[in-house]
């Protein structure tokens, strides 16, 4: 048994809470530094987890004993704060997306590789037995040859819950860079990498409301398209339309479905580990649930982490760099082609990654030696 993997997190806004209940007495990992532009948010986070120092985001980045770099911060820093991990020889988990455009994506997983280092990034929710139980199904025959997917995401924005929602509406945010990572990484582990993509978006407000939190009735400006839909060409023929969209109230499509020769899947919210699947095969005549048959159990945020560090030379990372470059390029060249109007091809190729077995939440929060 080796001593645990030494993670420094830089970013302890309000997603940082679900990562920290996960790793935080996981025994294979040990979070030993904490920082935050916030000094004070910093040192209250790290009197909660016993060993962890407080520091500055300079001093945690040389810090000796961090060996992988949880990168928390917002999306237009996730590039500054994951190359200057890789550049002080550390491997690096980012919260999605990877970065807010292609070029600095590709910047990090080129550096990554130069230095030796390991690139990992968000989502892991995709981990979870809802979509692995969905790609068992598929993979294992029960709606025959997968020729078409749908994924919706429709809500009426952040600001109704965020208490400073302001990067969702400014360049590098919006809904497909926001909720695309979730569905986009969900449909490369179902059908399969991405060759090609249509888009088209709309921006029918210049300024929202935020809803909650002390600059509850504050306006603050819109500088992103705040619905896309798109098509997606998928390398084996399959066709997927997306849908996000932070302009409607709500929907009753299905997160996913995914349509083959021989029956439908009902695929549940990727932004959730688990959630029921359910099949309509040829000669049914109602759906049916399919029970967890795959995936990480009751899985939470962090875990795409620990798959990380428990990866080795014979199973790459799931959750890892190749695949976060390429839902990058799918959801900036969606962008792209909204405003051009025209079908662009994707330079990016990334394997479907290797599926997860049922895994009892007992077994992935158990030590096991990497």
């Amino acid at each position: 048994m080796g001593d645990p993997h030494r993670v420094g997190v830089v970013g302890l806004g309000v997603i940082s809470r679900a990562y920290l209940d996960t790793l935080a007495d996981h025994p294979e990992v040990s979070i030993a530094a904490v920082a935050d532009l916030d000094a004070s948010r910093s040192a209250a986070v790290a009197a909660t987890i016993p060993g962890a120092e407080a520091m500055s985001v300079e001093r945690l980045l040389a810090h000796p004993d961090v060996r992988t770099v949880l990168n928390l911060t917002i999306p237009a820093a996730h590039a500054d704060i994951s190359l200057g991990a890789i550049d002080a020889g550390k491997s690096v988990y980012v919260e999605k997306p990877l970065a807010v455009t292609f070029a600095d994506g590709r910047s990090i997983i080129e550096r990554a590789t130069s230095a030796g280092v390991r690139v990992g990034c968000a989502p892991d929710t995709v981990l979870g037995t809802g979509t692995q139980t969905a790609r068992a199904a598929i993979d294992g025959g029960l709606i025959g040859r997968p020729m078409s997917a749908s994924a919706v995401m429709v809500t009426p924005g952040h600001e109704r819950w965020h208490p400073h929602p302001d990067f969702y509406y400014a360049p590098g945010g919006g809904p497909m860079l926001d909720m695309g990572p979730y569905y986009i990484s969900a449909l490369i582990h179902l059908l399969g990498p991405v060759r090609a993509v249509i888009g088209a978006a709309s921006r029918l407000r210049a300024e929202r409301v935020i809803g909650s939190g002390p600059r509850a009735g504050q306006r603050i400006p819109v500088g992103v398209d705040t619905h896309l839909s798109g098509v997606l060409e998928h390398a084996n023929g399959a066709l997927s339309t997306i849908t996000t969209s932070f302009d409607g109230v709500r929907t009753t499509a299905a997160p996913i479905e995914v349509h083959g020769e021989t029956g439908t899947l009902a695929v549940p919210d990727p932004n959730y580990f688990d959630g029921e699947v359910r099949l309509f095969a040829l000669g049914d005549t109602e759906w049916r649930a399919l029970e967890p048959r795959a995936g990480y159990a009751k899985g939470s945020r962090g875990i795409g982490l620990i798959d990380l560090v428990r990866a080795d030379d014979q199973r790459p990372p799931r959750a890892d760099g190749d695949v976060a470059l390429h839902v990058l390029e799918t959801m900036t060249s969606l962008i792209r082609s909204a405003a051009e109007g025209q079908r662009i091809e994707l330079t990016t190729v990334a394997q479907r990654p290797a599926p997860v077995p049922l895994t009892p939440v007992e077994d992935w929060r158990a030590y096991q030696a990497w």
